[in-house]
């Protein structure tokens, strides 16, 4: 008896041991990068000492508790769970701590992408997962609560428990009061904490007080005489990120289809420049700079872009119109209602259903990007169409590299047969379509992206070489953590090709570089572009 009580003894310290390493490691995992699993990496969690220690002084006081409130108990540490998992996971995939109030509006445009864009099997994975781990979490963490409160029951345990954690919780609080840095390495951060810090959000944004200022807006007013007469292209690129030229694996199989495009750029009679600026976004919320560059203020958040869409403001929109352009948006990922259009003050907005294209789909956003800047060239730069128009501003974001960057449409050297209803061969469709992201390794398929970029972009100068323009190619924001890295720059490149030496020579005494490759140092931030850019085009200094 005394031996089956030893391993009696030997078996309940093994299961408390390993109840006690489950409830620390569920609240101090990391993210395992460059994936969604997670990883345990040592650290203790204060919450969870305080939790012991609490149901220690709990059960001296008032005895062991119920089963209900165990069961209460484990259902908020899912929650816990849940939000750890949030916390670690996002900025590790996306680049950025999650906003509930602004992120959750964009669930429903994630699942349709990828429902659009992943295969039916790791969909259903998807859901079935998100139904069935919060049951084994919660299965689990009752269990291990529950031999956590087995444990107050024997005294010599509950005083070692209740020691053990209290420790915990002191150590944690002299750090805090001490050095950051021992807190930082022997803890996790606080799962409540980041509650917290939504909570706060929310009541922030939904109450509207929130603090948010704008600051003062550059002067819009220039005369545009040193590009007076030329079309003004300014195309953001989705994605396109400094780690496009910083990271040798993404460089060098660009590296061809960037001599490529750069010798397209001097074929055409061009000449370019180029440097790099933080954008004020990472990994999405491609609309933040682009009302940044467009506006002259610093968005950096939803508030202040709510904010500026309540106020009457001269954008680049209206600087061009003055002087007589034509403002058009081309927005091949438009697929709803576009009440910015009119804060911007374009005369006209190419949308999904306005660009009418005829062709098989790619991805989630349909519409291929040579397919728009084949419409725009046919509707309003094709001189037989518009032989005596005015010149024309266009504002075009891509779609071509948006996560997951496949399927990559195929490239038509044919430009009028992008408009007909087949604009591929059939084979060039079925190749791409066959194209599968690699959801733990979406670098390749971002070069892939990229590289088709940069040839329909080498098209278009073909296409209308004997055209006087300036284009302005700008990535919107860095592609996700998950392909950029962690503690990634927020640096986009941004390259000016004109015909006009004085652009380009103004440009180059702002610090700019001649060439396709940009350099460090980063030359300012996007909104600070804006002066930079209508100097060069006023001559202005």
């Amino acid at each position: 008896m005394a031996e089956l009580s030893n391993r009696d003894q030997r078996w309940r310290w093994a299961a408390l041991v390993a109840a006690l390493v489950l409830l620390d490691a569920s609240l101090a995992f990391g993210n395992l990068w460059p994936t969604p699993a997670i990883r345990w990496t040592g650290a203790l969690s204060v919450e969870f000492a305080f939790c012991v220690l609490a149901m220690a002084l709990a059960h001296h006081w008032f005895g062991a508790p119920s089963r209900r409130a165990l069961a209460w108990l484990g259902t908020v540490w899912v929650v816990l769970v849940v939000g750890r998992y949030a916390d670690v996971t996002a900025p590790a995939l996306y680049g950025r701590p999650i906003n509930l109030f602004w992120d959750l509006r964009h669930v429903s445009a994630v699942a349709a992408m990828l429902v659009r864009v992943a295969k039916w099997w790791l969909v259903l994975l998807i859901i079935g997962a998100a139904i069935l781990i919060p049951f084994l979490l919660y299965v689990l963490l009752r269990w291990a609560l529950g031999q956590v409160s087995n444990a107050m029951n024997r005294p010599r345990q509950r005083l070692v428990l209740g020691l053990m954690s209290g420790l915990v919780v002191v150590l944690f609080v002299a750090g805090r009061f001490g050095s950051g840095a021992f807190v930082a390495h022997a803890f996790s951060t606080l799962v409540t904490q980041s509650y917290a810090r939504q909570a706060r959000l929310l009541v922030t944004e939904a109450t509207g007080h929130s603090q948010t200022s704008l600051g003062a807006q550059p002067p819009m007013d220039a005369s545009l005489a040193n590009v007076f007469g030329a079309d003004v292209f300014l195309i953001f690129i989705e994605s396109y990120g400094a780690v496009s030229w910083d990271r040798p694996s993404f460089a060098k199989p660009l590296a061809a289809d960037r001599a490529r495009f750069d010798a397209d750029i001097h074929a055409t009679g061009r000449d370019v420049v180029s440097a790099y600026v933080e954008s004020p976004t990472f990994g999405g919320n491609s609309w933040l700079a682009h009302i940044s560059l467009l506006s002259g203020f610093e968005i950096r958040d939803e508030d202040a872009n709510v904010l500026l869409m309540t106020q009457k403001r001269d954008t680049l929109v209206t600087t061009f119109a003055r002087r007589g352009y034509r403002a058009i948006a081309m927005m091949p990922g438009l697929q709803q209602s576009w009440p910015e259009g009119v804060f911007y003050g374009f005369d006209v907005i190419y949308d999904g259903r306005r660009l009418d294209y005829k062709g098989p789909p790619f991805g989630w956003w349909t519409i291929p990007d040579q397919f728009a800047a084949a419409r725009l060239d046919a509707a309003e730069v094709d001189p037989s169409t518009r032989p005596s128009r005015a010149p024309v501003f266009v504002f075009f974001p891509t779609t071509g590299t948006h996560t997951p960057f496949t399927p990559t449409p195929p490239y038509q050297p044919n430009w009028p047969r992008m408009l007909t209803d087949h604009p591929y061969e059939e084979a060039d469709v079925v190749g791409s379509w066959s194209q599968q992201p690699d959801w733990l390794n979406l670098g390749p398929s971002y070069v892939r992206a990229l590289s088709a970029t940069y040839t329909w972009l080498g098209g278009f100068l073909h296409r209308r070489a004997d055209r006087d323009f300036v284009m302005i190619l700008i990535g919107d924001h860095q592609p996700p953590a998950v392909v950029s890295g962690t503690g990634a720059p927020w640096d986009v490149p941004v390259h000016v090709i004109a015909s006009r030496p004085a652009v380009l020579e103004s440009l180059l005494a702002h610090g700019f570089r001649r060439g396709l490759a940009p350099a460090r140092p980063t030359l300012t931030r996007m909104h600070e572009l804006v002066p930079i850019l209508l100097d060069a085009f006023s001559g202005q200094p």
